[in-house]
């Protein structure tokens, strides 16, 4: 294959990781929505949706395997097209995390609502993912170790979050035992606090997946692996 028409292949591969991942970008945002909300119809389209992207995903796995197997990129080439295999197990991933997200959403109660903004942490770990595949379109290693760097405030944000879960369920149940009216319902409230930290755990997940997202373009980019852990 002549050079010219590899590259075109090469950017037809970049073109379509990004638009997967404003696919997966966008069922996150609406499963973050759902949850917000209440919305079971926005939480059941998104578990549903599910489907297209993992279709999208070995659509474009099978293209990275072609380039690999019917041509012989160069060195740059080669981590260009490795890297970004890795980033649609990634974005795959997140489309994952999102159904999960919309589950919780459909499972949602009221009768244990802790004050914690889970609003403010999804969107910051929703801006990890666009940013970074932001600075794989734009092959911008600056991007990348700006986003690493975030990752921490997004786990601290997580901890801070589970912790004050824990002091007040404690707190519930302490005034609860104390209390002559009606009975706690421990099974009941244990139910929603678990779906609470199960939403903060994929919430750093989703994170977690924007700076694997930033490693492997800065790879690409800089063949550079320092944030590869």
């Amino acid at each position: 294959m002549p050079r010219r028409d590899f590259q075109d292949s090469l950017d037809a591969l970049r073109a379509d990781v990004v638009d997967m991942a404003a696919v997966v970008l966008d069922r996150l945002d609406n499963a973050l929505g759902a949850l917000d909300a209440g919305d079971a119809d926005a939480a059941e389209a998104v578990i549903d949706g599910d489907t297209e992207i993992n279709d999208l995903y070995l659509e474009l796995e099978s293209a990275c395997i072609d380039l690999f197997a019917l041509h012989q990129p160069v060195a740059s080439d080669l981590r260009f097209v490795a890297a970004s295999f890795k980033i649609l197990t990634d974005l795959e991933r997140v489309g994952d995390l999102a159904a999960n997200l919309a589950g919780y959403a459909l499972a949602a109660d009221t009768r244990y609502l802790p004050d914690v903004d889970l609003t403010h942490i999804g969107a910051r770990a929703h801006g990890a993912v666009a940013d970074a595949i932001a600075a794989y379109a734009d092959r911008d290693a600056a991007a990348c170790r700006e986003i690493d760097a975030r990752d921490d405030e997004i786990d601290a944000l997580c901890h801070a979050a589970s912790e004050h879960i824990v002091r007040d369920l404690i707190e519930r149940r302490a005034a609860a035992g104390d209390s002559q009216g009606t009975p706690w319902d421990v099974e009941a409230v244990l139910d929603d606090v678990s779906r609470v930290l199960l939403t903060l755990r994929d919430l750093e997940r989703v994170a977690d997946h924007g700076v694997n997202i930033a490693a492997r373009t800065l790879y690409a980019v800089d063949n550079d692996p320092e944030l590869i852990y």
